[in-house]
């Protein structure tokens, strides 16, 4: 076997949340492209029939399914659908998350159903992603769980606290079930990306296409992030060319 061979999915499958656009859809499509089958969720069903399509046209198997992982039973009815209809799960990739109602604040002025709302959406799916897919995984006989993370959640976060709050417990959460699942033959990584353009950053900060070169001047590398850029990463986490590295979070951020 040859060390490009490592880095092949065939025979795995993969469920992707937050898979209809942006991160989530350049995981999903990169997973594909590696091999595996592919489950994409997320609330736009148009969106997400539009990535199954794509990954169906790359030789895949693809199921798309509208789901919104707030709702208290949509993660577990994720997953259990995943397994009905593709026969296993062994990728698990929580990527749902963000800042929910595009509004920059500081901690102190942060209405506490705001706060939980975001911690809810940030860490807690993350969590119940983890559990529900952790017994299936094994079943399969091992696999891989990531979670998409951010670089707000390894430094201060400054107007958006809450989010950077509930991606750090994910970084945490990651160590703590890589450590718990090893015995299950699970590796649980995360990934935090730095600058992404996409819809949830234009909303967020209020600008546009056009302000992303200027943005981009600080990152060393030069360079706004794409979505292919952390499907690279989810690829190679997922598969066996990572077969000793568990618990960790790799930034995807130029070196910002």
């Amino acid at each position: 076997m040859s060390v490009l061979d490592l880095f092949r999915l065939d025979g795995q499958v993969a469920c992707v949340t937050g898979g209809g656009r942006g991160i989530g859809e350049g995981i999903a499509l990169a997973l594909a492209e590696a091999g595996a089958d592919v489950v994409v969720a997320a609330r736009r069903e148009h969106e997400v029939e539009a990535v199954a399509e794509k990954i169906r046209a790359l030789g895949r198997r693809a199921v798309a399914v509208r789901s919104d992982v707030l709702a208290p039973t949509a993660i577990e009815e994720l997953v259990e659908r995943t397994v009905k209809e593709m026969g296993k799960l062994t990728i698990m990739v929580s990527n749902a998350g963000g800042n929910i109602d595009r509004t920059p604040r500081r901690l102190v002025d942060t209405p506490e159903e705001v706060w939980d709302q975001l911690i809810d959406f940030n860490l807690k799916t993350a969590w119940r992603g983890a559990k529900a897919s952790a017994p299936h995984i094994a079943a399969a006989g091992g696999g891989s769980i990531i979670s998409i993370v951010s670089i707000n959640g390894l430094k201060a976060s400054p107007s958006f606290g809450p989010y950077g709050a509930g991606k750090a417990g994910v970084v945490n959460m990651t160590m703590t079930l890589a450590v718990e699942l090893a015995a299950m033959n699970i590796r649980v990584n995360a990934i935090a990306p730095g600058l992404i353009p996409t819809e949830m950053l234009y909303e967020t900060v209020k600008i546009g296409p056009d302000a992303i070169p200027a943005m981009a001047k600080g990152i060393p590398l030069g360079r706004a992030g794409t979505p292919m850029d952390i499907g690279a990463c989810a690829v190679y986490l997922a598969s066996e060319a990572a077969n000793w590295v568990t618990g960790q979070c790799i930034s995807v951020s130029g070196g910002a």
